[in-house]
């Protein structure tokens, strides 16, 4: 009996002693740490590379979209989303980085001739800080918020870390868009990651299948850094030169990439037509 009262005693005193030194924790950290999974912590940021020079259009990310370029309307569109702890485009042009720098933005200037987009990316971001890399289309000024989150809400789920990067898909059903060259379609495994991209129809319907889906691919990606920088080093390989693709690449070396399923496709400016109907678009929205 004695031992056992001891032993309550014993108990007891560091019990005191233990909510003595919570009492005391609680006031010299009155903030209560919750340790939140890595990805929480990671950086995201956002790029937007920019070329002054196009085929069908030139100089169209400096054209007024509304008081403003539409590089700059592209920029603003970005950091409104709220998704990225800082937003720059890299461009190779005065004309480009004068414009975002006239409105506040970032800008980084690329300093080499490149074959892709990817490629610039990774040069800009180098010396960066930044785990997550996202690539938003300089000529897409009406971007969603939505699909982004999609998109980082995958790197979110990969605990693992089995994503390298990822895209967005989007339901095709329009035979016309089917067999459309300009249409780069995606085929997937059951976990969603990519197989292959082509301009050709993919999967080719030597026989006709129900509940078969084609997918449209949509040139939004967000990277993991170091993918980025693999890419840079690795030579193309034929399947890229062949179809233009320059997702072929991360492929052909063995990255994966995670398709994340969306319904909205983005508005590009890639003629004066298709600059008309932002126009028109901006202000409707805006009640212009």
């Amino acid at each position: 009996m004695q031992k056992k009262g001891l032993l309550f005693k014993w108990v007891t005193f560091f019990s005191k002693k233990r909510a003595t030194e919570n009492r005391v924790a609680r006031k010299v950290f009155p903030v209560e740490f919750v340790f939140l999974p890595e990805i929480a912590c990671m950086k995201v940021i956002a790029v937007i590379p920019a070329r002054y020079a196009s085929t069908r259009f030139p100089a169209k990310l400096v054209q007024d979209l509304w008081g403003k370029p539409v590089i700059v309307r592209t920029y603003e569109a970005a950091v409104q989303t709220q998704l990225f702890e800082d937003v720059f485009v890299v461009t190779d042009a005065d004309e480009i980085e004068a414009a975002v720098q006239a409105h506040g933005g970032k800008v980084i200037r690329s300093r080499r001739t490149h074959e892709s987009g990817s490629d610039r990316i990774a040069e800009a971001v180098a010396d960066l800080e930044a785990d997550i890399v996202v690539n938003v289309q300089g000529d897409e000024p009406f971007i969603a918020r939505e699909p982004l989150e999609a998109l980082l809400q995958a790197f979110r789920d990969d605990v693992d870390q089995r994503i390298d990067l990822g895209s967005l898909r989007v339901a095709l059903s329009d035979e016309a868009d089917i067999q459309n060259p300009n249409v780069v379609k995606v085929v997937t495994d059951r976990m969603g990651f990519a197989l292959y991209f082509s301009r050709s129809v993919i999967p080719y319907p030597r026989e006709r299948v129900d509940g078969l889906q084609y997918w449209r691919h949509i040139g939004v990606y967000a990277f993991r850094k170091q993918a980025l920088l693999d890419f840079a080093q690795w030579p193309m390989q034929p399947l890229e030169a062949t179809e233009k693709l320059e997702q072929l690449r991360y492929l052909e070396f063995g990255k994966r990439i995670k398709m994340v399923e969306t319904t909205h496709v983005g508005i590009g400016i890639d003629t004066p037509e298709d600059l008309e109907k932002a126009r028109a678009l901006f202000a409707r929205i805006n009640k212009i």
